[in-house]
């Protein structure tokens, strides 16, 4: 249960800092590609905690 947690966790975290960091994603107001991949691994990982039923599966 716990390495469902980390999983979102950490795309979470990856996704968050390239948005704050990636100049292509700033420059054009819009996510870049990198960006789209890292969104995808992270609803991936939000979709399989949801399916797990973890603690607070209903929120993020």
């Amino acid at each position: 249960m716990s390495s469902v947690n980390d999983a979102l966790d950490d795309a979470r975290f990856t996704y968050e800092q390239h948005m704050r960091t990636c100049r292509q994603c700033h420059a054009d107001a819009a996510p870049c590609a990198v960006a789209k991949h890292l969104l995808r691994i992270y609803n991936l990982a939000r979709r399989d905690r949801m399916r797990a039923g973890g603690p607070h599966s209903s929120t993020a």
